[in-house]
C-alpha cells in the first residue's frame, strides 16, 4: 500500500515539475508583465511620436498612421499600426507594376521599394514606424516578444504549422528581428517563429528584448 501511495505522489510530483516553462509563463505573466512595459514606452517615447507624426504629415500628408491587416491569435484577423512610410496609394503602385509584384510575393518585402518616402527610409532603419505596435500590445492584440506579424495571404505558407503558429499572439519583436531580418529567407523565418514558441520563456523573452536595441541601432537586416 505505502508502494502505491509512494508512486501516486511521485507521478504527481512529475506532472508538477515538468510542466514546460514556455506554458506558465505564457498563460500567466507574460501579457501583463509585457502590458506594463507597453504602457511605461508609450509614456516615455510620446514626444518621438509626435515628432514623427508631424514629419509624415508636413513631407507627405496624412494619413499618419497606416493599418495593417494581420493575423493574431487563434486566427483572428486585426489592424497593425504603423507610421506610414510609403507614398499614399501605395497598394496601387504595386498593383499595376507586374514586376515589383512578382518580387513581392517571393519575400513580402522589396529590398529597393520604390514606394517608400525619404523618412520613410529613416524609420524603416531603425524600425521606427514599428513603435505604433507597443498600441497594439497594450490592446491585447500584440505581445513585445513573439512570432513574426504575418498578414493573412501569409498563412498558407505556414502549411500544417498555421495552428502552432495561431496559438499565441504575434510579437513586436522576436528572433526573426535579432537573427538578421530582411536577410533571412523565409524558409528560415519561419523556423525561427517555431523556435520561438517551443522555448518562449522569460529568460528568452528578455534575451530578445536586450538583443533587439542594439540590432536597432545598428541597422542591422532593415530595408
Amino acid at each position: 500500500m505505502s508502494v502505491s501511495h509512494v508512486s501516486l505522489e511521485t507521478v504527481k510530483k512529475v506532472r508538477r515539475t515538468t510542466v514546460r516553462p514556455m506554458k506558465r509563463w505564457r498563460d500567466g505573466g507574460k501579457a501583463a508583465v509585457e502590458w506594463l512595459l507597453a504602457f511605461t514606452a508609450v509614456i516615455v517615447l510620446s514626444p518621438l511620436f509626435i515628432v514623427i507624426a508631424l514629419l509624415i504629415t508636413v513631407t507627405t500628408g496624412r494619413p499618419v498612421i497606416h493599418r495593417r491587416r494581420v493575423v493574431g491569435r487563434g486566427g483572428a484577423e486585426f489592424d497593425a499600426f504603423k507610421f506610414r512610410t510609403m507614398v499614399c496609394g501605395a497598394e496601387r503602385v504595386l498593383e499595376q507594376d507586374d514586376r515589383l509584384r512578382e518580387l513581392f510575393a517571393r519575400n513580402w518585402k522589396l529590398c529597393a521599394d520604390p514606394r517608400v518616402t525619404p523618412v520613410g527610409r529613416v524609420l524603416r532603419k531603425y524600425s521606427l514606424d514599428e513603435l505604433p505596435q507597443l498600441l497594439n500590445v497594450l490592446r491585447g492584440e500584440m505581445a513585445l516578444v513573439g512570432p513574426r506579424m504575418i498578414s493573412p495571404p501569409e498563412l498558407a505558407r505556414y502549411g500544417e504549422l498555421q495552428s502552432k503558429l495561431c496559438s499565441v499572439r504575434p510579437g513586436l519583436t522576436g528572433l526573426w528581428q535579432v537573427s538578421g531580418r530582411q536577410t533571412v529567407s523565409y524558409a528560415r523565418r519561419i523556423e525561427l517563429d517555431m523556435h520561438y514558441i517551443d522555448n518562449c520563456s522569460p529568460l528568452t523573452d528578455l534575451s530578445i528584448l536586450v538583443r533587439t536595441l542594439p540590432v536597432v541601432m545598428r541597422a542591422e537586416g532593415a530595408f
